[in-house]
């Protein structure tokens, strides 16, 4: 078996696997049927193999007994990285079920290309948090760690937007200035690039962390948690007067990474208490049903699915939530839509505007503005880049698969460093 160097795109929602081969990138199919593969895992409550990807979301549809989990890379740098909790019948860390994965990656890629990959070179964003260097730096080493215990002894690391420059550099005229937009699961990403004789120079990279997971928690706080009592009133066990229901279950029930550690009779407890306290009792009926019942991850699906209908510009897409209670749901429109997302309408506009002052450019210097990653389909992305880059043409690169294309173009260059 060849011993070789593989480019891998851990992501907030999905990951992808690729190598060069004969200098053209070969992605591996890691996940039957697709070029990417869902970063979600699945742990049966009774023990038994973890399944990742689309058998994951799969176990969690068909209601089988166990932990569903997503948005992990998300956690890196966190405290909550390296928490033991009780997940599948074993106490286990986000870190080491980062590992597990991993290694489930290492394990399809060597099957599928019969070589045996002890390197890799891994995207990364500019910022895993983008106001705390300290925990961006341990971010970082956290992931390290997570590939070096999956079983690669050499990892490297290349910024996303770069990695997606590489991929996606010819789309404009040489020598021109462009603006990669790589907007994914959990942090925005920048560069500015230029194309010089075939090849790609970098002029700036910065990133923040917002991304679709982000936009998910704002149209579910918005549209989805007033349904459970979010927004309303107690009654006071003792004397008159009423209490605003408090935030944090809702916030943390709206975020993806968040979710299967609500489900603790304390968090049970507290929210049976704030029902018999409640104004809207049967609304605050549905959110216990959705803490006893386990069904945070449906709910946030069904947030993801109405805001990409909206997005689209459905005007009759709507949240169903049957699931929590018959004919449970509430409408989401594309304006309902844009005022969700608004707020984050001026921290992308500025996270772009100041990595290409870091270029030294201006924005009308700016000739095309390519677009990457899953949430650069959102409108709120293309208005962003259209009002910053009036001059730019606008071009949709792989959205799911432009940075581990530039990963894998650039291991040529990491062999020959370690040669």
């Amino acid at each position: 078996m060849q011993d070789d160097i593989i480019a891998v795109d851990f992501g907030t929602s999905n990951s992808a696997a690729a190598i060069l081969q004969d200098g053209r990138v070969r992605r591996v199919p890691i996940e039957q049927g697709s070029d990417t593969l869902p970063t979600a895992v699945f742990f049966p409550t009774r023990g038994g193999a973890m399944r990742i990807g689309a058998a994951a979301a799969e176990a969690l549809i068909e209601g089988d007994d166990g932990r569903y989990m997503r948005a992990l890379k998300s956690v890196l740098g966190t405290q909550l990285a390296n928490e033991s909790r009780l997940i599948g019948g074993k106490r286990r860390t986000i870190s080491q079920i980062v590992t597990e994965f991993l290694g489930e990656v290492k394990a399809r890629a060597e099957a599928a290309t019969g070589r045996r990959f002890n390197r890799v070179l891994s995207g990364r964003p500019v910022h895993f948090h983008s106001n705390d260097s300290q925990r961006d730096e341990q971010a970082e080493q956290d992931l390290r760690a997570c590939y070096q215990a999956a079983g690669f002894d050499e990892v490297e690391f290349l910024v996303e937007p770069e990695a997606a420059a590489i991929a996606s550099h010819g789309l404009g005229r040489p020598g021109g200035l462009g603006l990669i937009v790589d907007i994914g699961g959990g942090t925005s990403d920048f560069s500015v690039f230029q194309s010089e004789e075939g090849r790609v120079r970098i002029h700036a990279n910065h990133g923040i962390r917002l991304g679709g997971t982000d936009f998910d928690h704002a149209v579910s706080m918005q549209h989805a948690m007033p349904t459970l009592g979010h927004g309303g009133e107690l009654r006071r066990e003792m004397g008159e007067g009423r209490l605003p229901v408090p935030n944090a279950i809702y916030s943390d029930l709206a975020t993806w990474a968040r979710i299967p550690f609500l489900y603790t009779p304390e968090t049970r407890r507290m929210a049976q208490d704030m029902a018999r306290l409640a104004v809207d009792r049967k609304a605050m009926g549905h959110l216990v049903t959705v803490l006893d019942e386990e069904l945070g991850h449906e709910l946030a699906f069904a947030v993801e699915h109405g805001k990409i209908a909206a997005n689209a510009g459905d005007e009759a897409a709507r949240i169903a939530m049957g699931f929590v209670a018959p004919g449970l749901g509430c409408d989401i429109t594309p304006a309902s839509l844009d005022r969700a997302l608004m707020s984050y309408r001026a921290d992308l506009l500025d996270a772009a505007r100041e990595t290409i002052e870091m270029s030294g450019a201006r924005p009308d210097q700016i000739d095309r503005v390519i677009l990457v990653g899953g949430s650069s389909l959102m409108g709120l992305v293309r208005d962003v880049a259209q009002t910053l880059c009036p001059n730019a043409e606008l071009k949709h690169s792989e959205a799911f698969t432009a940075v581990v294309d530039g990963l894998a173009l650039a291991t040529s260059r990491v062999a020959r460093q370690a040669a």
